[in-house]
């Protein structure tokens, strides 16, 4: 299984970007998401999560409000639009699954996810 994400960019402080995360495989129903970020010289921290039929999210408090992660699971692909960006959001964002059973709904640390995309840089300026 390969997770690939997209759509990161620059914007403008108070703009707007939707990333995605599309996974190979026929599975990706099964797996617990989530989205992380790395700011340049900082540990990468938990953004949102969403459980595998979409019915529970969870979301770190700085982005609480701003950004929404939501999945299709016909597209084997998970979203985090991410509205009234600030320059604090700058970092490069990563997806996760967990792809082995859990017993929670959600996960919001990162060693519960085992599969990781590549990362997409996104840059608010002020």
């Amino acid at each position: 299984v390969q997770l690939q994400a997209s759509g990161g960019g620059l914007v403008q402080a108070g703009g707007s970007l939707r990333l995605s995360c599309a996974a190979s495989g026929r599975t990706f129903d099964s797996y617990v998401m989530g989205w992380f970020r790395q700011a340049s010289g900082k540990e990468r921290v938990f953004v949102a999560t969403i459980s595998r039929a979409a019915t529970v999210t969870d979301y770190a408090a700085s982005v609480k409000g701003r950004f929404t992660i939501s999945r299709d699971n016909a597209k084997n692909t998970v979203y985090l639009q991410m509205n009234s960006l600030k320059p604090e959001d700058t970092a490069v964002y990563f997806c996760a699954a967990r792809s082995r059973a859990v017993t929670g709904m959600v996960l919001t640390t990162s060693p519960d996810y085992d599969l990781w995309g590549q990362g997409t840089q996104v840059t608010v300026s002020s």
